[in-house]
């Protein structure tokens, strides 16, 4: 039975799409005015591989993930570095896109940005002042009545009354506002600042109504799955859940969160000095590496970043693809009919169990591992089925093994250029020259190997 923990409703619960057969979510994307970092990747790498499986599972799946490119971080490096705001999210939305590529993150079916969404979030922001759930401060901009919804605060788990206990360390208090819950819908211009004209003023959309137009403009009411990171429970999908409940419109029917990172121990955070740069992270380690991390930890617990963890990453990576290269070598199928059927129910019982990836996970060491001793035993049968097995579950998760994708596959015909030259070098006895051109590519992360059928080469 296909299950997953459900935010709200704190238990895990059959999960049931609004249409047999399809499902559709949506993942908070990135506000784009600085590089991406480990939490952005780790987050993506979940929803992604949510996805995976689900088609895996054979559902026909509907995935989105926004772009918030209009807030205030952005207007404000915008303003710093004497740049517009488009300039600064359009640098860094391609910033991001290009990191998840370098990790294989599936693009999502619809990528829309708020900026594209500004008449709908008028319009609902009309029918909640309309219907007395929204209100407006002159030269501030529109809040929203956060006392409307009695069911406030079921998300994170709290009441009105204790979240107003806490209020002054949450959430912005303002004299002005009704309540300190009360939260902006709609924020009025300020000199120099991007805004749009509406009947309450100009100015600009609040983040937490941004995504709900999004959503719901391209996936509809109650809609499957709305993901995110556990650090957006409260106040952004809070606050998103209110605003539709409060126009008594069915919103997302599963609440999905992965939690944080950790860096040597600690959270990751600007505040802290750990806040990795992915863009720089990825330079060093094979993207793989960082995805077999957040595969090993389940996605709703706290992923640890120490460098021992990364090293044992990158050489699992390496064992599978020796373990690739051996089979492809010995003529094993990697992607013919045979499949050990016990292994993938296995896989999928341990998966449908809120998306059990470290067990998943060994299930796909567990064929390479019988698939080696087979074709050690010259068993090509069950090395064939296994290994296809293998392939397909660690496809399944997104665990690329064998040869790098298209955009690293221009980059080939260099390295048999340098092989080629390094084998004329050594014919005629230039040694030192050879060994620079091996040298070289080693510094490259090329991996020479010379046999008696000639020199081989993989990646590091």
């Amino acid at each position: 039975m296909l299950q997953f923990y459900d935010t709200r409703r704190r238990t895990k619960a059959p999960f049931e799409p609004r249409e047999p057969g399809k499902v559709s979510f949506y993942a908070c994307g990135p506000t784009v005015y600085d590089v991406p970092h480990l939490g952005h990747a780790r987050s993506a790498l979940t929803y992604d591989l949510l996805r995976r499986y689900l088609t895996w599972r054979g559902f026909e799946v509907t995935a989105v993930a926004n772009i918030t490119d209009i807030d205030d971080n952005i207007i404000g490096r915008a303003q710093r570095e004497g740049r517009t705001e488009p300039e600064v999210a359009a640098e860094y939305e391609a910033l991001y896109i290009e990191q998840m590529d370098r990790l294989e993150i599936l693009h999502p079916h619809q990528r829309p940005h708020a900026t594209e969404y500004i008449d709908g979030m008028v319009e609902m922001i009309g029918e909640l002042i309309d219907g007395g759930k929204a209100y407006v401060i002159d030269g501030q901009g529109v809040y929203f009545d956060a006392a409307t919804p009695s069911s406030y605060g079921q998300l994170i788990g709290r009441d009105h009354a204790e979240l107003l206990e806490g209020a002054g360390a949450r959430v912005e208090v303002d004299e002005q506002k009704r309540s300190p819950l009360d939260f902006a819908l709609w924020k009025a211009a300020k000199p120099g600042e991007p805004a749009w004209d509406t009947p309450w003023g100009s100015g600009r959309p609040g983040w937490h109504t941004e995504c709900v137009v999004m959503s719901r403009s391209l996936l509809g009411e109650g809609f499957d799955i709305h993901g995110g990171g556990d650090d957006l429970v409260f106040p952004h999908h809070e606050n998103e859940l209110a605003q539709s409940e409060a126009l008594d419109r069915p919103f997302a029917r599963f609440w999905i969160h992965n939690a944080m990172v950790n860096v040597s121990g600690e959270k990751m955070s600007k505040s802290l000095g750990n806040f990795t740069n992915l863009r720089e992270a990825l330079d060093h380690i094979d993207p793989r590496s960082l995805r077999l991390l957040v595969l090993q930890t389940h996605y709703r617990k706290t992923m640890e970043m120490g460098g021992d963890a990364i090293e044992q990453a990158g050489e699992a990576i390496k064992r599978l693809d020796a373990f690739h290269r051996r089979m492809t070598r010995a003529g094993v199928e990697l992607n013919g009919s045979q499949r050990n059927q016990d292994a993938r129910d296995r896989f999928g019982t341990l998966m449908d169990d809120d998306l059990g990836t470290p067990g998943g996970l060994d299930v796909v060491f567990s064929m390479v591992r019988t698939a080696n001793s087979a074709l050690d035993a010259e068993d090509f049968e069950t090395a064939t089925r296994d290994a296809a097995t293998a392939v397909e579950l660690a496809n399944t998760l997104g665990l690329r093994l064998g040869p790098p994708p298209e955009a690293e596959v221009g980059r080939d015909a260099d390295i048999e250029f340098q092989i080629a030259a390094r084998n004329q070098a050594r014919a005629d006895r230039d040694f030192a020259e050879a060994d620079l051109i091996r040298d070289t590519l080693a510094s490259r992360g090329i991996i020479l190997e010379d046999g008696p059928d000639g020199t081989t080469w993989h990646r590091a």
